[in-house]
């Protein structure tokens, strides 16, 4: 079969690969019909992310078609149309009990890291029947590999974190995909302001057509200085960080208000400075997260419903034979203007 493989810092390349079989009897054998790149592939390719070794095949998000499965699998058979979840629980261990899917003690995020991901023909999913959802019957799939990520983690590990509630103020910082997709779903509990922050005009401009009441380009302004002002100089109640650099998680620390929370998003690859002799007395929460998906039926039930497009993040789309074009394009998601990118199967 056809996979995306890390061949090392900076580079990947389509190959060719053995098509994975059953390992556990709780495993399903996918094939992928549609598959997308995120933010964390590109952290990646940029090695921050140690644990992945060379020769991993990428992706962790998509939708397909059951092609096998398992003999204890219960939930799903040969057929089914399926949206595979970035994250993969077991569904029994201590964490997984306490709905801390990420934290399974055998699964957790390893799509696409620890194993071979669904960048790629077909993908082994482990515990199939508590990391796969059933699709239903004439819903748009394409839109739906928006749910196996930057949904369910802007709104658990922004939204939800930030505790973001009616008539609140609420700041993002990064409008790329997972900041745009809290902006989407902080729109769940009508907060009286939300402000964008980034460096990408277009971004901020697709920002404010998703429900943005402002936009800061902080290359162009004192995004400080702009904040303080339509906050009445208090600051802002939720900060999301959502890009991942240390001079993004620090924004937040400097428009924050007295108690309020910051609620980081993005993935980290170097240290970052936390004043707390300036933050030490104002009452304020820091959460971190990575996301447990335990919100996913609810995200699915609103689309379904047409409550939730998550279509709009769509911007382009490519053949499987042309991914790695399409890491070009989404590495360079200024230029070319892109958010998030389809990859479909030619099969």
């Amino acid at each position: 079969m056809k996979a995306l493989v890390y061949k090392s810092t900076g580079k990947v390349m389509l190959e060719e690969k053995e098509k994975p079989g059953l390992i556990a009897s709780t495993d399903a054998i996918v094939k992928v019909i549609k598959t997308t790149i995120c933010g964390t592939d590109l952290h990646i390719l940029k090695g921050d992310v140690k644990e992945v070794v060379h020769g991993t095949i990428l992706g962790h998000e998509g939708i397909g078609i059951v092609e096998e499965t398992g003999s204890n699998v219960s939930n799903f058979q040969k057929g089914d149309h399926v949206l595979i979840s970035c994250i993969t629980s077991c569904g029994k261990c201590e964490y997984c009990r306490k709905g801390m899917y990420s934290h399974c003690r055998n699964g957790g995020w390893i799509l696409g890291h620890l194993i071979d991901g669904t960048q790629a023909e077909y993908v082994r999913i482990p515990y199939a029947d508590t990391s796969l959802y059933h699709i239903p019957a004439g819903t748009n799939e394409e839109s739906l590999v928006m749910l196996s990520d930057i949904l369910p983690t802007g709104y658990e590990c922004g939204v939800l974190n930030g505790q973001v509630q009616p008539g609140t103020t609420v700041a993002i910082v990064g409008a790329g995909p997972i900041g745009l997709a809290a902006l989407t779903t902080a729109q769940f509990f009508s907060p009286a302001i939300i402000i964008m922050i980034d460096t990408d005009n277009n971004r901020l401009e697709v920002a404010k057509q998703m429900g943005a009441t402002h936009a800061i380009n902080s290359s162009q302004e004192n995004a400080i200085k702009a904040i303080m002002a339509l906050t009445e100089y208090e600051g802002v109640d939720t900060a999301m960080e959502a890009v991942g650099i240390p001079a993004t998680f620090e924004l937040c620390t400097q428009i924050i208000r007295p108690g309020g929370k910051i609620a980081n998003i993005g993935v980290h690859g170097k240290s970052v400075s936390l004043a707390l002799e300036d933050l030490w007395s104002k009452n304020i929460t820091i959460t971190t997260r990575l996301v447990d998906t335990y919100t996913t039926p609810m995200l699915l039930k609103t689309v379904t419903s047409n409550k939730l497009d998550p279509g709009v993040f769509i911007t382009h789309r490519f053949k499987l034979s042309e991914i790695e074009t399409a890491y070009n394009t989404f590495g360079n998601a200024a230029k070319e203007k892109a958010l998030k990118v389809i990859i479909s199967n030619e099969l």
